[in-house]
Formats: structure tokens, C-alpha cells, sequence
């Protein structure tokens, strides 16, 4: 399936509406130069559109993204948004807030989750877990993923005054980041696809969880051979993980 086929999500959308702001092209730091793909941000050649997948999952994921976070043809938030039906993106800022992101928030379908480390939040907010076996009265739990620089994660959580009244969800990962994309200032920091498939394996949606990981890996190897100018090895580790899930398209 390809992003052609199916309507632009929500980080797609959230990036069209940045670049029509700019009053300049957009150029990303140390990659690619040249054209890039619409649908999956990368050159032509190393286009992945074709393994985008879409599953129905009970979970949604908001993402509030840094200035120019939906830019970054190395931002992840845009994996979860196709591999997740239900992702929402807004822009961040310290001085306005989107209506529609407090319309979100306000939505009686949604439990909302701040998911963020729990010594920054008050010990009365901090969870560590979330209910798996929802009933048909059970709110869908919505992980509020904060998508930019460590420092500007910080400010969104600090300056943000609508997420103050929501649980903060403290992830305990076991495994060190993979991300080999953008350099992390600390091991357990994790870029927000690797977050997103940990909110899915603590809510029992493994298989989406599993999908998202093998999908960072896959367009990774993509991402990486077109900065080294190589062809993508269809036969290597990243496909084969991915081809051993499945269909999943």
C-alpha cells in the first residue's frame, strides 16, 4: 500500500502545513540533498512506499512536535503515524495551543497518557503501567508522545499547562535504543517509534508493536544506504525480520 492510495495522515498533514509557513525550502542537516519522496521522505531511489503498513489497533498515539520536527526526514513520529490508524500531530508551541489538540484532549473516548521519564513529574502522576484487557465501557488509551530535541521534550513538558491533569506514563525499557539515525545524548533515551512500540506492547497490541520496530529497522537500512549512496540489500537482516512477520499491509 503506498501513500498515494490512502489519505495523508496526521504528521503528513501537520508537515504540509509547516512547509507552507516557510518562506524558504526546508534542507536537511548531513543528508540527502535533492528530491525526495512525498510519501516516505526519502530520494526516489530508496523510495519504501510499498511496505507502509496500516493496522486497526484500540490505541491512539498524539503527537506535539518541535518547530521543525515534521521536517526532519529522520523524524520517526511519521512510522507511527502509518503504522497506527489513529495518530494525531500538532505543532507545538509555548504561547498557543491548537484547538483542535485541546478538542482531543477534551474527547470522552480518549484516556490520555503523558508519556514521559516520571523523575520529572510529581510522584502522584507517575504510573507505570496500563490496563491491557479494555471492556466495551473502557476509555482507548491516547499516549501523548512529546517529538522533538530532548530540550525542547523538557519544555513541552514543562510549559504545558492542558497536560498537567493526565497520568504520566514512566517507561522502564529493558533493551538500549537501536535508533542509529540522530545521536542521543543518553542510552535510555529512545527516539518516538521506539517509544510508540513500547506504549503498544504494555497495552497488549504486540503484533503492532512488533510491525512499528521491524518498520524502523527497514526504513533505517533505507535511510542510511541512500546517505552512503548504495543500493538497499533486500536480503539483509532488516528485510528478513520484516518479511517473518507477515503480511502486513
Amino acid at each position: 500500500m503506498t501513500l498515494l492510495a490512502s489519505p495523508p495522515h496526521g504528521v503528513a498533514r501537520l508537515r504540509a502545513e509547516r512547509l507552507a509557513q516557510s518562506s524558504k525550502p526546508f534542507l536537511a542537516r548531513g543528508g540527502v540533498k535533492g528530491a525526495r519522496c512525498p510519501g516516505c521522505r526519502l530520494v526516489p531511489s530508496h523510495c519504501m512506499c510499498d511496505l507502509r503498513p496500516r493496522l486497526p489497533t484500540r490505541v491512539g498515539m498524539c503527537l506535539l512536535m518541535g518547530d521543525i520536527e515534521a521536517l526532519k526526514p529522520s523524524n520517526t513520529g511519521w512510522l507511527v503515524a502509518d503504522v497506527v490508524a489513529d495518530t494525531f500531530a500538532f505543532g507545538w508551541a509555548r504561547t498557543a495551543t491548537d484547538p483542535a489538540l485541546l478538542g482531543l484532549l477534551a474527547d470522552p473516548t480518549w484516556q490520555p497518557y503523558v508519556v514521559f521519564p516520571g523523575e520529572y513529574a510529581a510522584p502522584e502522576r507517575v504510573i507505570h503501567a496500563v490496563a491491557r484487557a479494555p471492556t466495551p465501557s473502557d476509555k482507548r488509551p491516547l499516549f501523548i508522545l512529546l517529538d522533538g530535541t530532548w530540550a525542547e521534550a523538557r519544555k513541552m513538558f514543562r510549559k504545558s499547562p492542558y497536560l498537567e491533569r493526565f497520568p504520566v506514563l514512566s517507561l522502564e525499557p529493558s533493551q538500549l535504543s537501536r535508533y542509529q539515525l540522530r545521536r542521543a545524548r543518553r542510552d535510555d533515551h529512545f527516539c518516538t517509534s521506539e517509544v510508540a512500540a513500547l506504549c503498544l506492547e504494555l497495552v497488549g497490541e504486540g503484533r503492532a508493536a512488533e510491525i512499528l520496530t521491524a518498520y524502523l529497522d527497514v526504513y533505517t537500512h533505507h535511510y542510511l544506504r541512500a546517505k552512503q549512496q548504495l543500493p538497499v540489500e533486500r536480503q539483509g537482516l532488516a528485510y528478513a525480520r520484516w518479511l517473518a512477520l507477515g503480511p502486513v499491509v
